[in-house]
């Protein structure tokens, strides 16, 4: 089996999850820095179905704005 063999083995047909490894919730909105879910949020993801992912993603851009100008613990 080949390297690209073994990349097929552990692709999945699912809603990829929108986490990019920044886990840090903003305490004032209550979302993750990175990602922008809930701390409920991201631990449901797992048991979400695809359509429940879906709707979700659809919403993280407009929390961005709730978290703007946060950097180095200090609000901008």
């Amino acid at each position: 089996m080949s390297e690209n063999d073994l990349g097929e083995v552990w692709k999945r047909d699912e809603v990829e999850s929108p986490c990019v490894k920044l886990c840090v919730i903003h305490e004032a909105s209550g979302y993750c820095m990175g990602c922008y879910r809930t701390r409920h949020e991201i631990a449901g993801w797992s048991r979400m179905d695809d359509d429940a992912r879906i709707a979700l993603k659809e919403t993280l851009p407009t929390r961005a704005s709730a978290i703007k100008g946060k950097r180095r613990g200090r609000n901008r």
